[in-house]
């Protein structure tokens, strides 16, 4: 096979859908000789930050001079974006052998897309012998392929309602299904929660008797525009500048540096100067990013409630009043959930749909925005909907693009295009 076929495979067995449990992978990693052995691995679940908290924690362990993999989902615009060694992503040469290899391997086992991927990405790190390896949940937690690990640290990023129909219809009920990565006697860093779910993951970690480190607990944040102290009970760091915007990711870094707190406690050569470079210099594309040099487009993957109320008060946070809002939500959201904490700002809505199998229709969007009595009209394409907004725009209004982190994919390779062509 060659790269093309390697991905028309890989996408192929999305036709097994998703099937959450660990039989499947657990067969699988047996028969690779349990490439999931031979590193030590961070394990971060939640519902909101885990892409931010696991490249900051990535960062942090690579600017110490430890070889690093990365597994993150879904990827904006190249597969291989998921799977990354010290930043790097894997070569489409290697992702096309060890495709082949696994593959072989596999037979008549009916592994789902994410099985596969999360074996391979496992397989690669062990071939390329990492020191340490950052997993990122795909979905939820007890169930996931990734919980086939037993890892050196879990961490549950901030948990809302999403993903009802596969997690369950409430907020304890999630918040169980991601409690399942913590393990007996392995350490926990828990970040800001609502209380409902706080119970429930504090209930599992004693269960598990595992220590626990909690937001406002063990570690917390002064923030000081534009820098913030993190302090917790074995280290200070003071005049801190967040490589990322707002709020709720100077929250998640200071996860990300929990984590690398409690590593340093169990021996990880970690300084402070490593600890420093992670939080600064890290960058996530699509979450809370400019384009360009004018501030004038912000991409933004908040996809439910919780990451569409981090939006907001960010926009508040830079003193925003004005938005043109490209919107595009895939399938199985609650439409009202996501524009609800946005339309306040928004002063015209494009909706569209992502690209994706299953999308909310735009006409919904049209009219849900126009019921609170903001003014939107359908856009064919996301290009469309960029094209309309730019000429658009007044002076003082920014452009946003945020639904899905699929709509953010799309506008970016548009974004792109438009640059090159000028």
């Amino acid at each position: 096979m060659d790269y093309r076929q390697t991905l028309a495979y890989l996408y192929g067995l999305q036709r097994f859908g998703i099937k959450l449990g660990l039989n499947n992978i657990q067969t699988l990693l047996a028969r690779l000789d349990h490439p999931e052995r031979a590193m030590p691995i961070v394990h971060v679940a939640g519902t909101n930050g885990k892409g931010s908290v696991s490249a900051a924690t990535a960062l942090m362990l690579q600017s110490a001079g430890l070889r690093t993999g990365l597994y993150t989902s879904p990827h904006l615009h190249s597969f291989t974006e998921r799977i990354r060694i010290d930043g790097l992503p894997i070569r489409e040469s290697e992702l096309v052998e060890l495709t082949e290899e696994i593959r072989r391997v596999v037979g008549s086992l009916p592994v789902t897309f994410f099985e596969f991927t999360t074996a391979l990405a496992l397989l690669y790190f062990r071939r390329r012998q990492v020191d340490f390896a950052v997993l990122e949940v795909g979905m939820g937690g007890r169930l996931d392929a990734t919980n086939a690990v037993v890892p050196e640290i879990s961490v549950i990023t901030p948990i809302c309602c999403d993903h009802a129909e596969h997690l369950g219809p409430d907020l304890a009920t999630i918040a169980g299904e991601k409690a399942g990565i913590i393990k007996h006697g392995v350490p926990v860093v828990v970040a800001a929660q609502q209380p409902d779910a706080e119970r429930v993951l504090l209930t599992r970690a004693a269960d598990m008797e595992a220590p626990v480190c909690l937001w406002n607990r063990e570690y917390r944040i002064v923030e000081h525009p534009p820098y913030f102290d993190f302090y917790s009970s074995s280290r200070e760091l003071t005049r801190l500048r967040s490589g990322l915007e707002g709020a709720h990711q100077r929250q998640n870094l200071a996860v990300a540096l929990m984590v690398a707190v409690v590593l340093q406690n169990r021996g990880v050569p970690l300084s402070e100067k490593n600890l420093r470079h992670g939080i600064e210099k890290v960058q996530w594309p699509g979450r809370l990013e400019w384009w360009g040099q004018q501030r004038t487009v912000l991409l933004d993957g908040a996809h439910n409630r919780g990451g569409a109320e981090a939006l907001a008060a960010y926009l508040g946070e830079i003193g925003c009043k004005r938005v043109r809002w490209i919107a595009g939500i895939k399938g199985q959201r609650c439409v009202e959930d996501i524009l609800a904490p946005l339309l306040p700002y928004t002063v015209h809505l494009y909706a569209t749909l992502p690209p994706v199998d299953q999308g909310v229709e735009p006409d919904k969007l049209v009219q849900t925005a126009q019921q609170a009595g903001v003014s939107a009209e359908v856009c064919s394409s996301p290009a469309e909907a960029v094209a309309a907004a730019l000429d658009d725009r007044d002076e003082d209004e920014v452009i946003l693009v945020a639904g899905s982190l699929f709509l953010v994919a799309a506008v970016r390779d548009y974004l792109m295009d438009r640059e090159r062509n000028r």
